[in-house]
């Protein structure tokens, strides 16, 4: 079906399938979050893996180190005006008469957001601004793999010794010689945290046997976050913080030799808001002091000048020349110079040659273009006159000459360093604004025309017409696009910063613009729509007097509550427990439907002998009797209340009954097999205790009792072939866990070799393809001899049967009776609510999606990456294959809800007393399901890109949500093609 936009050559009116219209919207939908997600993850500046081998220029050779220790002091959270203002004057005496008159060069750091400690820490010791990407490429791997100076010192043999916040001991694991890490999460604890890392000091400061001393001090980052940086708790920690640093200096000075001396680091990695948070970008937040204290450094005299301001990835280069290793092959950090000011001037030069040469580099590794960059034009004339300066120094030439040359090739090559690192921090750090806009107009004009075609789209036609072409909108459809255009060519020649949209080729930016506009033009035809028939006068009065019923209050409630909880940072966290609430809550909602169906029935039969009324949205079947879907004329629904004998049998209509209860029992179980979330994912929870080796047996029981009930639920509805296809599959599972020694056979013992389980995966891959194909294939017979419906439900349930068998294959064997119970829920609520109750097509789809979220958390998913299960995409697979892999990890990590979806086109094809409109409005409402949360999500994350928890909390959620536009797009697109025979056959 095409778009609202195409077809514009055939005059006239073009009719347009719900489903078909409803898949077309999610298409564009993705695009949209596509572009948004690019402009919203910026990819990093990215040398290639670390290697030995370097390029080597002339003067690349490593220059020896220039101080014999160093200590690094990181005090977490250390604003600037803490060290320079009034209040480091008061509560900081010495390192004030340090900065003022002491051997001392003071700076200010500015750090880049997210001011956040991982990051920064990154930041300090790579030299490079991280992304968030990186947490996706390095699936999870918290280790920092990046080229950097902790790994470059260890690599040359230094002895590093670190004490302080535990995430360094995350990122560089093995690479301290001793630590003592302390964690950062209890925010309430000032004092424990810092004492911690003080007690070693006496100690290691004695010592000898270390090169590098790192210490991170957290306490006043705690302070802040409590009560604020004008607490009166704020000075004493100062005060601390300043005896630490004076013990320190004094211990290295006493200890100096005369070859090498020492140097003392003072940083913060962020600092902190006027509230006292940090993660944003306000001065506070991104101003921290750097202090660099030796004894080589000349005297500070004359007046006391405001520090210059430098960037905090300077510090990684500055270092790297410092302690004479190579600067990391990521960092696009200028070398401070000052730090090497008191060397002889060919030294000097070396120092930011070297630096110039490792940039240019990582240059010509990211841009194409990077010939005509100015920063490396710089480079290429102050490499020349450097040159030329060699060349006057060897011959001897000791004169005024000599040094003015020398102090204009150094100006030229800091001019060159700059503009190189300018250049390339531009293309990291920044969201890319422009993108992030285009996406969010792109998607809210979806979700804009899915609302206002609810009510044709779910009328019982479910179909509409696309008007093509009135004279009006083709005007406004060439002057928007026109106007957008000149947008476009304005955003892109003013812009700073790199945008991906503006790197596109123009063909592809005029397309989007036209979809925008044709979008518009479909929004702007609906609303006049909307507003000329609402002059119309209804015909019929009594049509509008349909009432709401529970469950529709229900749903709309729901959707709502949830949308708007996405604005929270702690209900993402623990959004399971929205789902649980909400299914929860559905389950008493039909407990109460089917108690009135059993047992008020009669009465209700006497007042509405037939009912007529208008099924608006999803405002469906809503008097207290149910109708049955027969289609009538126009909009409107002739019903009648089933007669009661019809309905009740004996008992059934106690098992029916007890469905909404057993229900609610099997959730219960479920949400106690795995605890996710962040608050209470450390919890001991059933799967754990499944998982511990001592109990491999109960497990492989269990193992073998969900798959023979697997088999029992899903078999009845297959053919012969299916039936042993799925039989010989489950056992293929259950081999397959057994042969890589997650499971037992009652007769094997535990000597028995463990292998990949290769061959035994590839034989249930097999019988999945078999049965999926013997699906498509009844599928196939069913659309083209267009025989009758049996053979079409049977397809399908053949399909979703070699879904299932896959998950089996693909979840962890504790996992299975969460497809069990998937089973066994959909089974029963076939059975005995949605056919006794007779739901429209809209509300049995959003059961369907509630359902699906919910069993999305109950198979142990979160919204962090860490949860995602990367072992499924290895199943069968001897080593890691992309796309496989992908769609494997994909496919287990959405299992729920695609499940579910499926499960909702088997039962709208199979139920023959609906109309054929059915599957036309279970694929709309499925995606306006989808359309409402992402489009609301992603305006938020726009609005909250300064959060503190942009990266740890809200970036992975988005990431969750852009891959389920994708999936349901995949969806709906096999729902329209189900969607096939549209004859209006109109059953008694």
């Amino acid at each position: 079906g095409e778009g609202p936009g195409g077809g514009l050559r055939r005059r006239g009116r073009m009719r347009l399938r719900s489903g078909a219209f409803a898949s077309s919207c999610l298409l564009v939908e993705a695009l949209g979050v596509a572009l948004f997600l690019r402009g919203f993850f910026p990819v990093a500046v990215r040398s290639l893996p670390r290697r030995e081998a370097r390029m080597v220029s002339n003067w690349t050779k490593i220059p020896p180190p220039l101080f014999k220790k160093v200590v690094i002091v990181l005090i977490d959270a250390l604003r600037d005006d803490f060290v320079f203002g009034s209040k480091g004057k008061q509560f900081m005496p010495y390192t004030t008469q340090v900065v003022e008159k002491g051997t001392s060069y003071s700076f200010i750091a500015e750090a880049k957001p997210p001011t956040v400690t991982m990051p920064r820490i990154k930041a300090l010791m790579t030299g490079s601004i991280p992304g968030f990407i990186d947490v996706i490429v390095n699936l999870n791997s918290p280790a920092l793999l990046d080229d950097n100076l902790i790994w470059q010192a260890k690599t040359a043999g230094k002895r590093i010794i670190f004490y302080g916040d535990d995430t360094w001991v995350k990122l560089f694991p093995k690479h301290f010689v001793e630590y003592d890490g302390t964690t950062s999460f209890f925010v309430s604890d000032f004092t424990e945290v810092d004492d911690n890392v003080t007690r070693h000091l006496d100690r290691v400061l004695k010592r000898e046997d270390w090169d590098l001393l790192i210490l991170h001090y957290l306490g006043l980052d705690h302070i802040g976050h409590v009560t604020g940086p004008n607490s009166p708790l704020v000075g004493p920690k100062l005060r601390e913080m300043d005896n630490i640093l004076k013990k320190i200096h004094i211990s290295l000075l006493s200890k100096e030799e005369a070859s090498l001396p020492n140097l003392l680091v003072v940083c913060g990695d962020h600092g902190m808001s006027e509230t006292g948070s940090h993660g944003g970008s306000s001065e506070g937040e991104v101003h921290t002091p750097l202090l660099f204290i030796s004894s080589t450094f000349e005297k500070r005299s004359g007046p006391v000048t405001q520090p210059e301001l430098v960037q905090q990835t300077d510090l990684a280069s500055t270092l790297a020349v410092g302690l004479g290793l190579p600067i990391s092959r990521n960092s696009v950090g200028n070398l401070i110079l000052p730090v090497v000011g008191g060397k002889t001037m060919r030294e000097q030069l070396r120092f930011v040659h070297l630096n110039g040469f490792q940039l240019s580099r990582l240059l010509q590794e990211n841009t194409p273009a990077y010939e005509k960059d100015p920063g490396y034009e710089h480079f290429k004339i102050a490499e020349k006159s450097h040159g030329n300066w060699i060349k006057l120094y060897l011959e001897g030439n000791n004169s005024e000459i000599l040094l003015n040359l020398g102090k204009k090739v150094l100006k030229q090559y800091l001019e060159a360093l700059k503009t190189l690192s300018s250049s390339l921090s531009k293309q990291v750090a920044q969201y890319d604004m422009y993108s992030m806009m285009v996406g969010t107009v792109i998607i809210m004009e979806v979700l804009l025309l899915l609302l206002l075609s609810v009510p044709k789209a779910l009328s019982s036609r479910a179909e509409f017409e696309v008007p093509l072409s009135p004279p009006l909108f083709s005007l406004l459809f060439y002057l928007m696009c026109l106007m957008l255009c000149a947008v476009h060519v304005i955003v892109c020649t003013s812009a700073q910063s790199l945008c991906y949209f503006c790197s596109m080729s123009w063909l592809t930016a005029v397309g989007v613009m036209m979809l925008i506009s044709a979008l518009m033009c479909g929004i702007l035809s609906a609303v006049t729509k909307i507003f000329e028939n609402s002059r119309v006068p209804l015909k019929n009065p009594v049509v509008s007097s349909s009432s709401w019923s529970e469950i529709d209050v229900l749903i709309l409630a729901g959707t709502i509550g949830h949308v708007l909880s996405l604005g929270a940072s702690s209900f993402i966290e623990e959004e399971h427990q929205t789902w649980y609430f909400l299914i929860n809550t559905l389950c008493l909602v039909l407990c109460q439907e089917l108690c009135r169906n059993n047992f008020l029935l009669k009465e209700c039969d006497l007042q509405h002998s037939t009912t007529v009324k208008q099924n608006f949205g999803s405002i469906g079947e809503a008097s207290e009797c149910k109708n049955i879907d027969i289609p009538a004329a126009g909009n409107s629904k002739l019903g009648k209340a089933t007669s009661s004998p019809e309905f009740i049998k004996g008992s059934d209509k106690w098992i029916s009954l007890a469905s909404p209860w057993i229900i609610l029992i099997c959730c219960r179980l479920l949400r106690s097999l795995n605890q996710t979330g962040v608050q209470w994912a450390h919890r001991p929870d059933f799967g754990h205790w499944l998982t511990s080796s001592e109990h491999k047996t109960e497990l492989s029981f269990l193992a073998a009792v969900s798959l023979l009930m697997i088999f029992f639920l899903v078999q009845r509805r297959c053919s012969l072939v299916s039936k042993i296809a799925m039989a010989l599959g489950l056992l293929g599972v259950y081999s397959y866990r057994a042969a890589i020694g997650n499971v037992i056979f009652p007769w094997q013992h535990d000597s028995k070799v463990i292998s990949k389980g290769i061959t035994e995966a590839r034989f249930v891959y097999v019988f999945v393809l078999g049965i999926i194909f013997t699906g498509t294939k009844d599928l196939l017979k069913s659309q083209v001899i267009s025989a009758d419906s049996s053979v079409k439900s049977t397809g399908l349930w053949e399909v979703y049967s070699g879904l299932v068998l896959l998950a089996a294959l693909l979840f962890r064997p504790h996992n299975l009776p969460v497809l069990v119970f998937c089973l066994l829920i959909q089974t029963m609520m076939t059975k005995y609510i949605w056919r006794p109750l007779k739901f429209d097509a809209a509300q049995i789809t959003i059961m369907h999606y509630w359902f699906g979220q919910a069993f999305f958390y109950f198979q142990g998913n979160s919204n962090g990456i860490a949860t995602v299960d990367i072992s499924a995409g290895f199943v069968g697979l001897e080593s890691y294959v992309e796309i496989p892999a992908i769609f494997l990890t994909a496919f287990a990590t959405y299992a729920g809800p695609l499940l579910w979806a499926i499960h909702l086109l088997c039962y709208l094809s199979s139920e023959v007393s609906r109309n054929s409109a059915a599957v036309g409005h279970g694929c709309f409402c499925y995606a306006l399901m989808r359309s409402i949360p992402v489009a609301i999500y992603i305006v938020l994350v726009t609005g909250l890109r300064y959060h503190l928890f942009i990266w740890s909390v809200f970036s992975p959620k988005l990431l969750y949500e852009g891959v389920h536009v994708f999936i349901t797009a995949t969806i709906c697109l096999f729902f329209t093609a189900m969607d096939q025979n549209h004859s209006h056959k109109v059953q008694d």
